[in-house]
């Protein structure tokens, strides 16, 4: 992933409406797994719609400090 806010949400424009795959560390060696598509960017988030087989709720938002950080990893498919 670039190494910029202003170049992840250039990259993620670029992907709105793809398929994909985040994935978030949730604890010290626990690691969560969400399937969706990429809706929206915002300046300082973006939104996934969730698949709603496999989670709870309909859509989830992540800051880009988050790529940033490492602290989530996207899959494009």
């Amino acid at each position: 992933m670039p190494i910029s806010i202003l170049s992840i949400k250039k990259e993620l424009d670029s992907h709105l409406g793809d398929s994909i795959t985040v994935v978030a560390q949730a604890g010290r060696k626990k690691v969560t797994k969400r399937k969706g598509i990429l809706k929206s960017t915002f300046p300082a988030v973006f939104v996934v719609d969730l698949d709603q087989r496999q989670n709870n709720f309909e859509r989830v938002s992540y800051s880009y400090t988050d790529l940033l950080t490492k602290n989530i990893e996207l899959r494009f498919e």
